[in-house]
């Protein structure tokens, strides 16, 4: 089952898996992983029996029509599923060997080490600095100097320094759409998380400022494992090392994102990423 790869490159060595096959980066360390996860809405499950493995510093892309349970499952990584009414969850989730729905793990650490970034982007009306600073102080830093630091530290991790660095106070909400994205990003890393989470992060952004976004991600996967819901194929294409295709809450194929795109196990990842449905 050999497809055309529709004009995307896949010329950079493929990672493997745990057990994979040899000539490629080596064995990965998994960082999150979910074992025979159900999550039901009331009687509706949108997440059926999944279970799959995060290769640390990585970035692994979710894929699948809308409705198939992927936001759902990409929140369980850092619970931000539990305020929900009427959902129950089933199975184990774990960060390394940690299993975060345990009694006694805490949320508020958990979300920590896992920085989540939304489909829109939701600058805080405040100036740009204090954007970034907000989760600092709520983390419990107070150093002022450190805190600078670390803001300068995110803003260029997060490309945006450059461009903001000389109206660190005016508003935030005068940034552009890209620009807003990025400084959620920095956001999400002044904390300096492990993981970061990203559910449609590029989705409503033009051509321009999407290669931005999608240009800094492959950026960060040597400092981070990142998990990316999107859409658009091209895009989990580009930016992915790995790629996990959900439809009706069921995880129907997880592999290399060119073993995937170009050579499917399922013929219902065949017929997604062929554009026969969905």
């Amino acid at each position: 089952m050999s497809l055309a790869t529709n004009g995307i490159d896949f010329g950079a060595a493929v990672p493997r898996a745990e057990g994979g096959e040899p000539g490629a980066r080596g064995p990965e360390r998994t960082h999150l992983a979910a074992q025979g996860v159900t999550v039901r809405y009331g009687r509706n499950a949108a997440i059926k029996g999944v279970s799959l493995k995060v290769p640390e510093h990585r970035v692994t892309a979710l894929i699948g029509p809308s409705g198939c349970g992927k936001s759902t499952f990409l929140r369980l990584f850092n619970r931000m599923n539990d305020g929900i009414e009427g959902i129950s969850i089933e199975g184990r989730v774990f960060l390394y060997d940690q299993d975060i729905y345990a009694r006694d793990t805490d949320a508020v650490a958990l979300r920590r080490r896992v920085g989540m970034v939304f489909q829109r982007s939701t600058p805080f009306p405040k100036s740009i600095y204090e954007n970034v600073a907000y989760g600092l102080r709520i983390a419990g830093v107070r150093d002022r100097s450190e805190i600078a630091r670390r803001i300068e530290e995110s803003l260029v991790g997060a490309g945006l320094w450059d461009e903001v660095k000389d109206r660190m106070h005016d508003s935030a909400m005068g940034l552009s759409g890209g620009q807003a994205q990025r400084l959620c990003i920095a956001r999400a890393m002044a904390i300096r998380p492990e993981i970061i989470l990203m559910d449609e992060p590029a989705s409503a952004l033009d051509p321009i400022a999407t290669a931005r976004i999608e240009d800094l991600i492959s950026s960060l996967k040597s400092r981070y494992t990142i998990v990316i819901v999107t859409h658009n194929l091209q895009q989990a294409a580009r930016v992915s090392d790995y790629t996990a295709f959900f439809y009706m809450g069921e995880l129907v194929e997880f592999a290399p994102t060119q073993a995937l795109f170009t050579n499917p196990g399922e013929s219902r990842t065949e017929e997604y990423i062929t554009g026969r449905f969905g």
